[in-house]
Parts: structure tokens; sequence; C-alpha cells
């Protein structure tokens, strides 16, 4: 089954202040923007997605340089392109937004008393290939090892797509998952992710295919 965020465009019935008393008009709401028209910032209660700064080079470099992290993911990730972790924020939303081929958020926790400049980070989370003449997108996400198992994952995965489906014209999330990474496949079935095709072979920049889920919402 193929999930999509509209059917119909919604109409919006609310009273109409310039007209008499109790008069009703229906209003269209205006078109939905694309996904590279911003940066978002997007939060909920315990989470953090927003743009990356120099700041945040350190922890960075914690999670591009973790082989355990990294074993179940492509090896052409932009955060491991260059040696330096401050080149790599430096040109990640040059060479991957401006250039339309990923919007790249880190991860923040949330913390009681604690301001938001100096949020804790936890990982990164990525909208990536996207293609307009079908409304289509790919997510993704890693987390530093110590906040495994923690959820956040989850609600991260769950702010991308409210945010994609509510202020973008995306009709179409899909992911990809390595087959022994179930931990990942988790944090799709809670979005209401669903299978659509196992044991596929994808090019992860390996000397050979990768064995992956592909999964759509």
């Amino acid at each position: 089954m193929l999930y999509s965020k509209k059917e119909t465009r919604t109409q919006i019935i609310k009273e109409d202040p310039t007209s008499e008393p109790g008069k009703v008009v229906k209003y269209l709401p205006g078109p939905k923007k694309k996904p590279f028209d911003e940066i978002p910032y997007l939060e909920n209660e315990r989470i953090v997605l927003k743009k990356l700064q120099q700041k945040d080079a350190e922890s960075l470099y914690s999670l591009a340089h973790s082989e355990k992290i990294y074993r179940y993911l492509p090896t052409f990730l932009f955060e491991q392109k260059y040696e330096d972790i401050h080149q790599v924020i430096d040109l990640m939303y040059k060479e991957c937004f401006e250039q339309k081929e990923s919007i790249i958020l880190g991860i923040f926790l949330k913390e009681p008393d604690q301001e938001k400049d100096s949020m804790p980070f936890c990982g990164l989370a990525e909208m990536y290939g996207f293609k307009d003449s079908i409304h289509k997108i790919s997510i993704g996400y890693r987390l530093l090892e110590r906040y495994w198992g923690k959820g956040i994952a989850t609600q991260a995965a769950a702010l991308m797509a409210d945010y994609l489906y509510n202020e973008t014209d995306v009709e179409i999330i899909t992911a990809s998952t390595m087959v022994e990474n179930q931990a990942s496949a988790n944090v799709l079935r809670k979005n209401g992710f669903v299978l659509t095709a196992a044991a596929v072979g994808e090019d992860w920049g390996y000397p050979e295919a990768t064995i992956t889920d592909k999964w759509i919402r």
C-alpha cells in the first residue's frame, strides 16, 4: 500500500470578516513549498533538528569516524567526504543544499534548564534524492552510539515525515536499510513505513552490491 499525504486539496471553511456576520467562504490552501526552499528548523518536546554550526565539529567528527555506526551505511555520505570536519560543515549547505542533493540537519537533545545553543549533538537526519516530477524524497538518520535505543531516531524520522507531508509538496517518502540493520527498520515501521522490496542489491559504494530492504510511506 502506498501512503500519500493528500488525495485532494482540503478546503478551509471560515467566516469572512469583510462580509455580513455569519457568512462563510471556502478557501483553497496556497501552494506547498518545495523541500529545498529552506533549511528547516524542526522540533518536538524532546529533540531539535537544525542546521549544523562550527561548534558542532567535534561531535560530528566523532560520529563520522565511528566504524560501528557506519558499518550499516553507504560509503559516500557527505560527513565523510572531507578529512577536515570544519570543511565538511562549511560546504554541507553549499554542495548539498544549494545543489539540491540533500538537506542534512543535526539532531540535538533537549535537556532541562539548558539553553538551545548548548543542546548535546546526537546525530544527523537527512532528506535526499528529491524527484520533483513525482514529489518523492528519501530520508535517513544516524546517531552517536550513546544515543542508540532511546527513541531519538524514531522521533527524528517522525519530524522529517511530518514536515515533508504537511509543509512541502512531497507526496512519497522512501528509505533503504541494510537487511542486518533491524534497529533502523524498526524506526521506519514505527513511523508507518511499509516494506516494498526485500533483499534488493543497491550500490552503496562497497565492492559488492549491498543487500537492502526498501521502504515507503
